[in-house]
Parts: structure tokens; sequence; C-alpha cells
């Protein structure tokens, strides 16, 4: 248990290694970035290490009251004597991934919403009961009969929509009594993916244009990080509730709606090659829709994606050589978000102004998505 003339020595010692290694080796240094790299992680691993220690050590049952009061036999004749923690666990360090994966998913299922496989099926189950298509006894015929069985012990549209609104602040349906919408999701998201993808950008201008392969990239970590875990942050406290319970049903409704659409009886009602094509055929002929059927699905996809990667502890890694083989397996999802919702109007590519006000006052972009019928 350090005491307070041990705190302040300790990191005086760690200070003078720095200045000492810094001062020895500095011409290695300059040829040799990658050794100023190693050098300091193995500084920060000591530090860390005796950091980790003195905050598992176990307090005095006063808590070193007695010391700092001067009262009893374990009284301090002086300051430095006095106990003196460490800090608190790191607040980015406690955000549980299954919540973070639940929201990849619920931002998928919402692309396809937006998309219209509900809207195609529920369509196609009014013609069915109508007996206007020509479908009697088939596989699709079958499925969408227990479909709408089933419908009643299923979340409603209206209990989809208040969710995304919820979690994605997504669309014009109310949050559920007593929550909110979380309107700052869509900008710290399309935030985080421009970082994500200038990183790389620089990265691939740096490794044509740097004079050999020790050099580092010019792309700033700090800043993906720092926009990673503002997103994070933002989804810990709108990720609690049914979403976990919800998603799960939602994403077996999806299934199942793919399975009826992709069944021989219905892809031949429409002339259709796969479930896709019987889902645009629908949407164009039913409600003369302007179709975004591929952007949509690969934000859907690449989106998961990257809150799928935020989710596990790489965005945690300050280490560059770790942090960039990790970030490389989102770099094209970003780049291909981006571009997808672009396309649409709904984010832009940061060139100049890469770093997003805190503070900045964001009117919400209109998504587009449809009311809910009551």
């Amino acid at each position: 248990m350090a005491t307070e003339k041990d705190y302040q020595g300790f990191y005086d010692r760690i200070a003078g290694l720095r200045e000492q290694i810094a001062n020895r080796l500095s011409s290695d240094l300059m040829q040799n970035p990658q050794m100023a790299e190693a050098l300091i992680q193995q500084i920060d691993k000591l530090l860390e290490s005796w950091e980790r220690n003195e905050a598992s050590a176990i307090p005095p049952p006063d808590k070193g009251l007695a010391q700092m009061a001067g009262v009893g036999p374990e009284a301090a004749t002086e300051f430095g004597q006095t106990r003196m923690p460490v800090g608190v666990q790191p607040y980015d360090e406690t955000v549980t991934s299954e919540r973070i994966l639940a929201v990849g998913d619920l931002y998928y299922l919402y692309q396809h919403e937006r998309i219209g496989v509900f809207r195609a099926v529920q369509k196609l189950q009014e013609l069915f009961r109508a007996g206007t298509v020509r479908l009697s006894a088939g596989a699709g015929a079958f499925s969408l009969y227990q479909f709408d069985r089933r419908e009643v012990l299923r979340y409603t549209q209206k209990d989809r929509f208040s969710a995304y609104r919820r979690i994605l602040g997504y669309g014009s349906a109310p949050a559920p009594s007593g929550g909110r919408a979380n309107g700052e999701f869509h900008g710290m998201f399309s935030h985080f993916v421009n970082q994500v993808a200038l990183f790389w950008r620089d990265k691939r201008i740096s490794d044509t244009i740097r004079g050999s392969a020790s050099d580092p990239s010019y792309g700033s970590i700090a800043m993906v990080r720092r926009a990673g875990l503002d997103l994070r942050n933002n989804l810990k406290w709108t990720s609690y509730g049914h979403l976990n319970v919800m998603r799960v049903e939602v994403m077996q409704l999806l299934d199942e709606a793919f399975r009826i659409l992709n069944s021989d009886d219905v892809k031949r009602l429409f002339g259709a090659d796969n479930a896709w094509d019987a889902v645009e055929e629908i949407l164009i002929r039913y409600f003369g829709e302007k179709l975004s059927t591929s952007p949509r699905q690969r934000m859907g996809i690449t989106g998961r994606n990257l809150l799928r990667w935020l989710s596990s502890t790489h965005i945690l890694q300050t280490t560059r050589a770790q942090f960039e083989a990790l970030l490389a397996d989102v770099a094209e999802d970003a780049e291909e978000w981006l571009t997808s919702a672009q396309a649409l109007g709904h984010a832009q590519r940061s060139d100049r102004n890469r770093v997003m006000p805190f503070d900045q006052v964001r009117t919400r972009m209109s998504l587009g998505c449809p009311t809910p019928a009551r």
C-alpha cells in the first residue's frame, strides 16, 4: 500500500527513466521509431503493473483517515506518510460487449426494415387472405399461414419502431414511455466511421511516400479510439432493457420472411429468381417505391460489422502495430458503409474538419422511416 511519498517518488523515477532513455538513445530512436514505441510500451507495462498491484491492495479499516487526521498510533507525522490510492477502474473498460453486439444486430434489422422486407411479406399476406394471388397449397402458402398465426406472439411493428427510435434515434415513432430517443447515435456513428476511413487513407498515403518500412504511418490512432469510445459510451445507456430478447425474435422473423419469399411458389408468382427479386417486385408493384435495396443492405452488413468490432476490447489497444492490425478487420467495411450512406444522403466524408465539436448543435437527420400504425 503506497504512501504519498512512495507515489510521488515512483512517478518521478518513471519520468526520469523516460528522460534518460531518450537522452542516451536519441540518435538510434530517430533512425528506428519502432524501437521508441517498444521502449515506451515496456515502461507503460511497468507502470500499469505497479498501479494494478496498488489498486488490489486491501486498505486499512479506516481507509487511511487516522493517518490524515493525526489520530491514534498510526497517525502520520508528515504528509508523505499518508495513504495514497492510485485511482479507480477506467470508465471505458466498463462496457458490456453483449449489449453492443445486440445494437449491431438491431442496426442490421433496421436497414432491412427500411428496405421494406417486412412490408413486402405483410402485403403478400393481405393478397393471400384476399385470394387475389395464385397461392394455394405450396410451401410459400403454408409458411404464410404459419407466419400469420404466430403474429400475436411477436413484438409488433410499433414495438420495433419505438426500439429503433430509443436505441438508434432513427425514425419518427415516439420513444417508449419513460425513455428518450438517442438522437446522438447517427452523428457519433458516422464520425467513428469517418475516422476509421481517414486513418486508412492516411496509412495508404504514408505507405506510398515514406522513406523506409520502419517509419510509422502518420494516421492518428488516438482520434479513432476517441471516436469509437464516445460511440460505445453512448450505446452503453441505450442498450439496456428488452433489446437483447427483441433482436433475437426479430432476427428469427427476418429469417422466416426470407424463407417465405424464397419459396418456389412465391418466386414463381412474381417471376423472381431469388427472395430479393420478390421483395423488389412487391415494393415496385404495390407500393410504387424507389428502391435502395443494395446500398441499404450493405449499410446493414458493414454497420453491424463495425459495431461488432467496437464491442470487443480492440478499441482499448494503445500500441500502434497491434491497433492497426486489429483495425484492418473493419477498414473496408468503413469505406463501404460511408460510400453507401453518402449515396443515400445519410453521411458525408470528413476531409478537413476531422474533429466533431462535442457541443455542436446538430439537427437530427431525417431518415424517412414511416410512423408505425397506432
